[in-house]
């Protein structure tokens, strides 16, 4: 009998067992060379923690706000698509598996399970994560739909007006079956010219020209808070704040739109001075300890957002895989929290973590 797994990386190798390689290498794989995948963790490696001692750490609260949300830890689960790949429950695994940790949701539109479906099966609270397609009356109804159901904001993907090449996905010829929450709709069955029909499929529906400009008419279709997901400069950090986006995810797809960007993390803090308060800033894209979790809060991210861990937790354990792996995260940030001395989430501060540039500059001194 195998051991039970002690941490999150753990759990991606019983994923990798129990799906198969078709399946394992579309959750676990980046674009082309795959460098800022690889990146995406490693740059967090490089941050280290400065702890502060003889401290009354004997009570750590987690908790935290997001949008006035109350939640259990500032952790979330990112936009992920087609969960019944990882497991037959899908969505509402995953979902069911939130509300049980008392944290919040972002469903993919590409879902294997409908929003309303989703809705349906807890009370966990819940945003849609939005591609705007070519036709926008598809968009309109999609984004009408989720606040009609329920679900408290647009998470809006900013960094995919064409897919990123993911190599594994076209050696493999992965087949993705059909959209759920666009049946009716649109018609999403492509010729996949051989390779992966992921490309046919993004390339024919999503709309490359939406731009900055644009973010009126969403905002005008909808009362729901947007958040825009995919900065990772200043530059539109900058725009996201002008155009009234409600905060802002610092993303690069998992790694799996333009290869060579940067680690998200490496970033964090550009961001978050550019926006200067105005709104939340979120950190998606690394994150595998609750170490990793308390560097991104202490570069001044509100929660996290973490996306293959739970879709390895899906497909090792199905909605309890995903509530472990939520658990171990929460329970490793509690502990750094503790020997880092941090009795909250509003404790953790700048001075907590040392990055490279931190040294360089120290070196000169």
């Amino acid at each position: 009998m195998a051991a039970e797994p002690v941490n999150v990386d753990e759990f991606r190798e019983l994923a990798r067992q129990a799906l198969p390689k078709m399946y394992y290498d579309f959750f676990h794989g980046g674009a082309e060379d795959q460098y800022t995948l690889r990146e995406n963790e490693e740059a967090f490696h490089r941050i280290t923690i400065q702890p502060r001692v003889l401290l009354d750490v004997s009570s750590i609260d987690l908790s935290t706000t997001v949008l006035g949300y109350d939640i259990s830890m500032p952790v979330m689960i990112a936009p992920t698509s087609r969960h019944k790949l990882a497991n037959p429950a899908g969505e509402i695994a995953t979902a069911r598996a939130a509300s049980a940790c008392n944290t919040i949701m972002v469903l993919s539109l590409s879902s294997t399970c409908t929003l309303e479906e989703v809705t349906a099966c807890c009370d966990a609270v819940r945003f849609f994560q939005l591609y705007v397609y070519k036709r926008r009356d598809i968009t309109a109804k999609l984004v009408q739909r989720a606040e009609s159901n329920g679900y408290k904001a647009i998470v809006l993907t900013g960094d995919s007006p064409r897919h990123g090449r993911r190599e594994a996905d076209i050696k493999n010829k992965i087949i993705i079956p059909e959209l759920k929450n666009v049946e009716g709709l649109l018609t999403t069955k492509f010729v996949n010219g051989g390779g992966s029909n992921l490309d046919s499929l993004a390339n024919s529906t999503r709309d490359p020209s939406f731009s900055w400009e644009d973010i009126g008419w969403l905002k005008s279709i909808t009362k729901l808070p947007i958040l825009i997901k995919g900065i990772l400069t200043r530059e539109d950090a900058i725009k996201a704040v002008e155009v009234g986006a409600a905060g802002i995810i610092v993303s690069n797809h998992g790694a799996r739109q333009l290869d060579y960007c940067p680690a998200t993390i490496s970033v964090l803090e550009e961001v978050v001075h550019a926006v200067g308060g105005k709104v939340p800033v979120f950190l998606d894209g690394g994150v595998r300890r609750g170490t990793d979790i308390f560097k991104a809060l202490a570069l001044g991210a509100q929660a996290v957002l973490v996306g293959r861990p739970v879709m390895y937790g899906l497909a090792a354990k199905g909605e309890s895989g995903v509530r472990r792996v939520l658990e171990m995260l929460k329970n490793e940030l509690e502990l750094t929290m503790a020997l880092a001395g941090c009795s909250s989430v509003k404790d953790i501060s700048r001075s907590h973590v040392r990055t490279k540039h931190d040294r360089q500059l120290l070196s000169l001194l």
